[in-house]
């Protein structure tokens, strides 16, 4: 770049230097840059080498209109701004800001009360005209009125405990049982719950641990079962609750076989089963479930012998309900062996139909009222459901259908002999609104020994519809002091 070249670009930028452009009056920013543009051109075409950006595209000042303000000299001011808006503020840089007081502000009177108005056109241009209501028009409702009202219900009360006073155990689980990391089949659950229905009742069953049992850590000794067997008008419903011994380790077990192995035996059965209770067979239903019973006994003292304990602490107590899905069958059948409760609510007062220990002479007594049945054995024998699937060896007249499967024909010596407790057995006819529990010894206890729980349960149980899972389960954990043990509740409502 040539001598001239350097001294341009120096006094172009250099502040200090004094502007050797011609000034005049009337010259404006604009025109500086003008004249440095033409500078430009005198450049020689060594200085033209340089990249320089390209000059942006020339607009034409605008005009200064003769009202604006002037300087001193004459120049036009500074270009005055735009008018505003009258609701947008104007900031003035040069003023100096109010302070602020963050005080409260004083309390306003409240503005009386004036009735709404439709806003009037002329006074606000953004309100939109409203038309004249028709005589005949109705006011539009308020959004509340046009929602379709939706009853709450209002939850029964609950308490957390009968009698004067509380628990000693808290009502929550605390602990769970120890499991072992190659036996976890053996575990249960603290809670089981299930229902269904058929025909013209519901079905409602819980089983759940002790307070005692949670409290240390140890297992629900009551095992709930409920299956059904056949389809249709045909089908039955059993349902099983065993509850182990209280100071065996392995009750739990026992519990559970024990159920397992009675459903097992009603379920190659319940053909029969079910052809006999809707024709009221009483003395053949009796006959055959005793028997089953007894091989299910059988089965647990087998098992005692395996695992090399006594008989005494590899059992349970069983108590069975059998229940048709014909709704026109109303025959509800218990059977089963060891301490519990069965109970009816009926016209809200409970009643106690356990059945009792008869003497000998009576255990054939008469079929209840509006239950007959034929006589129990006929010329040929006993019926063919007193067997219920229990065959003799090949060959024999009792003989019936193909070989029995290994472990249920003949388990060895003593297996048929007869529990240590007699054989229960009721069949009865239900009526409409009736409610029937089956209980184990855990709730059956309470239900006996406290009358205000019977007096809670009868109350909650007396509307029409029956409760939910959710519910039920509630009512049978009805805590009273004293009782710890674990509760199983099987109830079914008559529609």
């Amino acid at each position: 770049m040539t001598q001239q070249g350097d001294n341009w670009w120096d006094k172009l930028y250099d502040e200090s230097a004094p502007d050797t452009a011609p000034t005049t009056t009337g010259d404006t920013l604009d025109d500086r840059f003008d004249s440095a543009s033409q500078a430009t051109t005198e450049l020689p075409a060594a200085a033209l080498e340089v990249t320089t950006p390209a000059p942006a595209t020339e607009f034409p000042a605008p005009p200064v209109p003769p009202s604006a303000p002037r300087t001193a000299d004459g120049a036009p001011g500074p270009a005055a701004l735009p008018p505003r808006a009258p609701w947008e503020p104007l900031d003035d840089p040069g003023a100096t800001p109010e302070p602020r007081s963050f005080a409260a502000p004083a309390p306003r009177e409240p503005a009386p009360t004036v009735p709404d108005a439709a806003p009037d056109p002329r006074k606000d241009p953004r309100a939109e005209p409203t038309p004249n209501p028709t005589p005949d028009a109705q006011p539009p409702a308020p959004p509340e009125a046009n929602a379709v009202p939706v009853p709450v219900p209002v939850p029964r009360p609950r308490t957390a405990h009968l009698g004067n006073r509380p628990p000693t155990y808290e009502a929550e689980p605390t602990a769970l049982p120890a499991a072992r990391p190659g036996e976890l089949g053996e575990l249960v659950a603290d809670t089981v719950l299930d229902g269904a229905r058929y025909g013209s009742y519901t079905l409602r069953a819980a089983s759940q641990r002790g307070d005692s049992a949670r409290y240390r850590g140890e297992p629900r000794r009551d095992a709930l079962l409920t299956a059904r067997f056949g389809q249709e008008e045909a089908a039955l419903v059993l349902v099983a609750v065993a509850s182990g011994a209280r100071a065996a380790e392995a009750a739990h077990l026992a519990a559970a076989d024990a159920c397992r192995w009675i459903g097992e035996a009603v379920g190659r059965s319940h053909v029969r089963l079910s052809e006999d209770i809707r024709s009221g067979r009483r003395g053949d239903l009796k006959s055959g479930l005793h028997r089953l019973t007894d091989r299910t006994y059988g089965k647990l003292r087998a098992r005692a012998d395996e695992l090399g304990v006594g008989t005494e602490e590899y059992t349970a107590g069983l108590r069975c309900l059998l229940l048709s899905a014909d709704p026109a069958c109303r025959t509800r059948v218990f059977f089963g062996i060891g301490a519990g409760g069965l109970f009816r609510l009926r016209d809200g007062a409970w009643q106690d139909i356990e059945p009792l220990l008869p003497e000998p002479a009576a255990l054939a007594g008469a079929p209840v009222v509006g239950f007959g049945s034929p006589p129990a054995e006929t010329a040929e024998g006993d019926r063919a459901t007193m067997r219920l699937g229990v065959t003799g060896p090949p060959g024999s007249p009792t003989a019936e259908g193909p070989p029995p499967a290994p472990g249920w024909g003949d388990p060895g010596p003593g297996a048929l002999a007869p529990p240590a407790e007699p054989f229960r057995f009721r069949a009865s006819v239900a009526r409409p609104g009736d409610t029937l529990l089956l209980a184990s010894n855990g709730l059956a206890e309470p239900m006996r020994g406290e009358p205000a729980l019977a007096k809670e349960l009868a109350e909650r149980w007396a509307a029409p519809e029956p409760p939910g899972l959710a519910a039920f389960l509630a009512d049978t954990q009805l805590r009273v002091k004293g009782y710890a043990d674990d509760r199983t509740g099987v109830a079914v409502w008559e529609a």
